[in-house]
């Protein structure tokens, strides 16, 4: 099992698999290493808009990380992904196009299940940007037979997590907003937080 990608040439073949009605599961918070880096840079800017203890998570390093227990449970044997894929440059649609792209699987996801800190709505709601393709961390994108028992053994840890939608039929990326459908992934873009900084 590894990590799927996208290079110059299309999607690399990965070990792994994804199948119909199987659980999409996120470990780690949406967006939260690009909104530290603009906490960093616009930090006056946001002390005129914010307390100083609504920033002070910007200052915290996280405790657990989630690529640590992905290997451990690996090298345990007794991890119960079948596939995934971290979360980085482009946020974490970015992954869950690569991931769905690499075995060419459908996905329907919520936007509203995806683990968020109201740190990073607020501060994405001042620059006008999206929270799912802002830079990640500490954060991975899994396919699994039973995410309600992943993310109890994950919660378990420290690590925030949440089943956020299953693999489909077919080849459909769709997105859901709650009830409502919001429309298809499409292909990742630029970091938002390029529209920050010059470089990540």
């Amino acid at each position: 099992m590894r990590t799927a990608g996208q290079g110059p040439g299309g999607f690399e073949k990965r070990d792994g698999f994804m199948i119909p009605g199987q659980d999409l599961v996120m470990a780690g918070f949406t967006g939260f290493e690009g909104t530290r880096r603009i906490g960093q840079c616009k930090r006056e800017e946001l002390e005129a808009h914010f307390s100083p203890m609504f920033l002070r998570c910007l200052d915290q390093t996280e405790d657990i990380s989630v690529k640590q227990w992905m290997e451990c449970e690996t090298a345990q044997g007794s991890c119960p992904v079948s596939s995934y894929e971290y979360a980085g440059e482009g946020g974490v649609l970015a992954a869950l196009w690569n991931l769905s792209g690499i075995f060419n699987a459908g996905i329907d996801v919520d936007l509203r299940l995806f683990p968020i800190r109201q740190i990073t709505v607020e501060i994405c709601e001042l620059y006008e940007l999206n929270p799912y393709r802002l830079l990640c961390g500490n954060c991975v994108v899994m396919a699994a037979d039973r995410g309600g028992q992943l993310v109890r053994r994950l919660s378990a840890q420290g690590i925030p997590a949440a089943v956020i939608g299953c693999v489909t039929e077919g080849i459909a990326r769709q997105i859901r907003h709650g009830e409502e459908t919001a429309g298809y992934l499409e292909r990742p873009k630029p970091d938002e937080l390029l529209k920050i900084v010059t470089t990540i």
